[in-house]
């Protein structure tokens, strides 16, 4: 089990490094996008809305990838006390324990 996990980690490690290392450059527009959107929503538009609702997006999926990451890890934990304790049937059958 350990195995699995320390792959699975390696990867998402992986991904995680070449996403980064291969994002090409992008300028910043933000000064750009805020004009936009006051002058929208001034204006009656609801174009503000809709870019408030896409920066939740973003910054909520993060958190979810992690919370999904600690759920499947905490959902597939298994105690060591518990393989320390597992007896098998065969050796009931044949008197030892």
């Amino acid at each position: 089990m350990k195995n699995r996990i320390s792959s699975i980690l390696t990867l998402v490690a992986l991904v995680f490094t070449l996403s980064i290392a291969t994002t090409p450059s992008a300028q910043a527009q933000c000064p750009m996008c805020k004009m936009g959107a006051e002058s929208n929503l001034n204006n009656g538009g609801t174009a503000a809305k809709g870019l408030n609702s896409g920066i939740l997006y973003m910054f909520a999926t993060p958190y979810l990838v992690v919370g999904s990451l600690a759920f499947f890890w905490w959902y597939n934990r298994k105690p060591e006390e518990e393989d320390e304790m597992e007896i098998d049937p065969a050796d009931l059958q044949m008197g030892k324990e």
